[in-house]
C-alpha cells in the first residue's frame, strides 16, 4: 500500500470514528431529550452551551486539560438527564404560551364565522344558526381560558407560581379550538350552497379550514409537552 493510500485511509478513519467534543455531545443529548416550541428551543440549548463553555474555560484557566475541564463544568451543571426536566418545564410554558396566543388570535375568527352562519338565511331555528351559536360559546370560552393562562405565565408567573396543570389545560382548549374550526369549516361549506352570499361563505371558510391548520399542530405540540415529566 503506497504512503498516499494509507494517509487517505487515516483520514477516512479519523472522518469516521473521530473525536466528538464532548461540548457538543452534552448539546447534542440535552437537544435530543427536550420538546417544545423551535425557537426557544435553540435559544435555551444555546443558552446551556455558552454557560457550560464558559465553565470550562475557567478550569482551562486554572490549569485543567480541555476535556478534564469539560468534565467538571457537567459536574456543576449535572447530566443532561438531570438537566432535562427544569428545561422541559421552562419549554412547556413557552410551549401553552405559543397555543394560548393562538387560540387568542383565532377566536374573533370563530365569533366571525358565527355570524356568517346566523346571515345565511336558513332560518333562526336550523341547524346551521345552532351551529352557529355553539362556535360562539366554545369562541368565548377558548378566548378566557387562553387569555387567562397568557396571564398566568406572563406578569404573573414573577409573584404566583404557575399551576402545574395549566399547560395541560392550555393544550385542550387549543383542541377544542382547532376542532370547532374544522367544525365551522364544515358548516361554512354546507351553508355556502344555501345563501346566494356564497362568495362571502366560501371566504370564512377558507380562513376558518386555514386557522384550523395553524392551531391544531401547535395544540397536538402541546399535548405531547404537557404529559413529559418536569
Amino acid at each position: 500500500m503506497t504512503a498516499r493510500a494509507q494517509a487517505n485511509g487515516a483520514t477516512r478513519l479519523v472522518e469516521a470514528t473521530g473525536p466528538t467534543d464532548p461540548v457538543d455531545a452534552y448539546v447534542a443529548e440535552l437537544r435530543g431529550a427536550l420538546h417544545g416550541p423551535p425557537r426557544a428551543t435553540a435559544r435555551l440549548v444555546e443558552e446551556v452551551r455558552g454557560g457550560l463553555t464558559d465553565t470550562a474555560e475557567a478550569h482551562t484557566h486554572a490549569g485543567a486539560s480541555y476535556e478534564d475541564a469539560v468534565r467538571r463544568a457537567v459536574r456543576e451543571f449535572g447530566t443532561p438527564a438531570e438537566l432535562a426536566p427544569a428545561c422541559q418545564r421552562e419549554l412547556t410554558i413557552a410551549q401553552a404560551r405559543h397555543t394560548a396566543r393562538s387560540v387568542v388570535l383565532a377566536a374573533p375568527l370563530l365569533l366571525a364565522c358565527w355570524y356568517a352562519l346566523l346571515t345565511t338565511g336558513t332560518g333562526q331555528d336550523g341547524l346551521l344558526p345552532r351551529t352557529a351559536q355553539s362556535l360562539a360559546a366554545v369562541a368565548g370560552g377558548a378566548a378566557l381560558l387562553a387569555a387567562t393562562a397568557l396571564a398566568a405565565t406572563g406578569p404573573l408567573a414573577r409573584h404566583v407560581p404557575t399551576p402545574r396543570r395549566l399547560p395541560l389545560l392550555v393544550a385542550w382548549t387549543g383542541t377544542t379550538a382547532s376542532v370547532s374550526m374544522a367544525l365551522a369549516s364544515v358548516s361554512l361549506a354546507v351553508a355556502a350552497f344555501m345563501t346566494a352570499a356564497w362568495p362571502l361563505i366560501a371566504l370564512a371558510c377558507a380562513l376558518a379550514a386555514a386557522s384550523h391548520a395553524l392551531t391544531a399542530p401547535s395544540a397536538r405540540a402541546c399535548r405531547r409537552c404537557a404529559r413529559l415529566p418536569v
